[in-house]
């Protein structure tokens, strides 16, 4: 409340002393609205009541302070409350940042969290003082090269392999890299490495490129092919036997394992590592001119075979390999690595920092080996960053592959999985996936997120752009006995009623309706609110009415529900004042369409987890897909591929690109209204 104070013990961030106005010792779960809660840490009193509640906040980790600040804000309340709380604060729709910049929020970082819990109700003059840059630790490492002069410009670059689809983990990196160039003024590249042709094809060159363009991320004319060096990395390879850094090396995979070491003894030297340099020249041209079965030599960077990290141990650097290629078909029958390849690719064209994921943490020695070994005059620098994890999700290529022979989903974009595409199709937005990697954020400990944040900034993203229509997905007949037969009124709703700036419709009513078959019960529960025999309920935009009566078959399962409407009500409201306690949706039978809609869950059974413990297969859920024809009203049946609606009481829901057609749309459900994102305990 206004001027309630707080003071903390630096050691062991509680509270010294409180005025809230009622005190609780146990942790609360305070102010529960629209989907929203705010959970505060034991010794924490519940707020005072105030209308209308609309509480968002935003975590963040003061350098002068133990433990974290939590600011509350309300719009009825003119001034902030500073709570000081141990670490790991959950807030607004059950999200947790899972890791903070270690910096005071910027008044931009406040915004980004209005974007993605709610409106921020602060005077921007209390901040202001406070005022700082936060930046992860990739932007720093950039900024002190720039203040060094080791660069005077910034290039990223994106190097996917064309094998597969792009996945929510891309994302997260092309979105990393994009997002560096343009905030440091610089370029961004675009690059395929397309060094390995036994699994490429052209179908995933064109599907990466389509993803990219989606997310946002603009190559302009920095479109590249590591194909396209093949002759430089050539010449690179001849100039590092000409050094004596490398040899043809005739082992065999076996061997070469042998030779290789453990982690804890050191490897053996190839008994062909000390080849001349002429006798390597000449094995290697052999190599080129395709006098060599594929697999009978090699050709290894010499470096250290005792070195403590296996991968400086002569690493292979080009092998043999008669495959045809996608992009330069059967020129070349020799193909580099790609820890050969890489650092080249970057240096050519003149990348800065190559951002890539973590486990290229203990290659990077070989990839400074390389480009110090070539001699290249400004070098890339390599940083590693964490991947991005989904809970409960499948990520891998084989897995995917196998889903898809096995005819267990429609192909790379079946709603059910976390490719780019597949999420494009289910009805997720660029700008959804953009919220979900800044939550994230960038971090160098890998770390796994529940889906249902994902599914969270979805929501968040939809609730105001999006029209709310009316579908009903499980019909039971709703006939108002006392309405005229055979007349149709036009009643105006609106199509957001959060987002005035969408505008109305009129919609179809007459005196048989489709109504939700949960919506009515013979013999309901306590706190029931909808539909029973005797009860008043709203119709959404139209009228009171009063259930009757219904009809039902000999098993009992309801068929028919009858009721009296009071033609006083027009547009939800009473003239006496009279207030109901349950509002449902509903659409006008003679002119509904009908259409199907696809009910997703997860593909992966939950409660098993995604591989199976005993032979590693993937543990399917059965009931991932539901398929239902519903009754919606006349304006849905005109929806084409990737429109989006929220479908009043239910979800968001978005038109199949594939298999919708005109005036036969075909829904796919986005994401339920009702968020399966539970708190963790403290």
């Amino acid at each position: 409340s206004p001027g309630s104070t707080f003071a903390t013990s630096p050691t062991n961030g509680k509270f010294a002393d409180h005025n809230w106005e009622s005190k609780d010792d146990e942790k609360q779960q305070i102010d529960q609205h629209k989907g929203r809660s705010a959970v505060f840490s034991s010794h924490v009193g519940k707020l005072p009541d105030v209308p209308e509640p609309d509480r968002t906040s935003c975590r963040y980790q003061d350098k002068t302070e133990a433990g974290t600040k939590l600011f509350s804000f309300h719009k009825n309340l003119h001034k902030h409350i500073i709570l000081f709380l141990p670490a790991g604060v959950f807030f607004g729709n059950f999200v947790s940042i899972p890791r903070w910049r270690g910096k005071v929020c910027t008044l931009s970082e406040m915004r980004i969290y209005d974007k993605i819990i709610g409106r921020m109700f602060v005077h921007e003059e209390e901040f202001m003082e406070n005022e700082a840059v936060s930046k992860n630790f990739i932007e720093q490492e950039i900024d002190k090269d720039l203040a060094e002069g080791v660069y005077d410009h910034v290039c990223t670059r994106f190097p996917p392999e064309p094998n597969g689809y792009l996945h929510i983990g891309h994302a997260k990196s092309i979105l990393l890299n994009y997002g560096l160039a343009k905030k440091y003024n610089g370029t961004f590249h675009m690059r395929f490495d397309d060094t390995n042709p036994t699994k490429e094809k052209v179908e995933f060159v064109d599907s990466i490129k389509e993803d990219i363009q989606w997310l946002g991320a603009d190559w302009k004319d920095h479109l590249y092919f590591a194909s396209d060096y093949f002759d430089q990395m050539y010449e690179c390879a001849v100039k590092l036997i000409k050094k004596g850094k490398a040899f043809v090396c005739d082992l065999t995979a076996e061997q070469m394992r042998e030779y290789r070491g453990t982690l804890t003894e050191p490897g053996k030297e190839s008994p062909y590592r000390n080849r001349s340099v002429e006798e390597n020249l000449e094995l290697f041209e052999n190599m080129r001119a395709g006098k060599y079965a594929d697999g009978e030599k090699v050709l290894r960077a010499k470096i250290d075979m005792a070195s403590p990290n296996i991968n400086m141990r002569d690493p292979i650097i080009y092998r043999v390999a008669r495959m045809t290629h996608h992009n330069t078909g059967d020129k070349w029958c020799i193909y580099p690595m790609y820890d050969f390849a890489h650092p080249i690719e970057d240096a050519i064209e003149g990348i800065t920092h190559s951002i890539c994921t973590l486990e290229f943490e203990d290659h990077r020695p070989l990839y400074d080996w390389v480009v110090r070994e070539l001699e290249y005059p400004q070098p890339p620098k390599q940083i590693e960053f964490a991947k991005l994890y989904l809970t409960n999700v499948v990520t891998g290529k084989r897995y995917i592959k196998k889903l898809v022979e096995e005819g267990i989903v429609d192909g790379w974009d079946d709603p059910r999985l976390v490719s780019i595409a597949a999420l494009r199709r289910r009805g997720f937005t660029p700008e959804s996936i953009k919220m979900f990697v800044e939550l994230c954020g960038v971090s160098k400990a890998n770390s796994s997120v529940d889906y249902a944040m994902l599914e969270y900034c979805i929501r968040e993203d939809l609730k105001l752009k999006r029209p709310r229509l009316m579908a009903i997905l499980d019909p039971i007949k709703l006939v108002i006995d006392n309405y005229p037969e055979g007349e149709i009124e036009y009643l105006e709703a609106p199509n957001n009623m959060e987002n005035e700036e969408l505008g109305t419709r009129k919609m179809p009513f007459g005196r048989e309706l489709y109504i939700e078959r949960e919506d009515f019960m013979v013999d309901p529960p306590k706190k029931y609110k909808r539909m029973f025999p005797g009860t008043e309920v709203r119709l959404m935009n139209a009228y009171f009415v009063t259930c009757t009566g219904y009809e039902a078959d000999e098993d009992g399962t309801v068929r028919v529900v009858h009721c009296t409407y009071d033609p006083e009500t027009k547009g939800g409201n009473a003239p006496d004042g009279r207030k109901v306690k349950g509002t449902i949706h509903w659409v006008e039978a003679s002119q509904a369409g009908k259409a199907e809609v696809r009910l997703y869950e997860n593909i992966v059974d939950e409660e098993k987890g995604v591989y199976n413990k005993e032979d590693g297969s993937l543990n399917v859920n059965p009931n991932s897909l539901t398929k239902v024809t519903a009754y919606v009203e006349p304006a849905l049946m005109e929806a084409k591929g990737y429109d989006s609606f929220q479908f009043v009481r239910t979800g968001f829901f978005c038109a199949d690109i594939h298999d919708s057609k005109e005036g036969a749309p075909v829904f796919n459900r986005i994401v339920s209204l009702k968020s399966s994102f539970k708190l963790p305990k403290a």
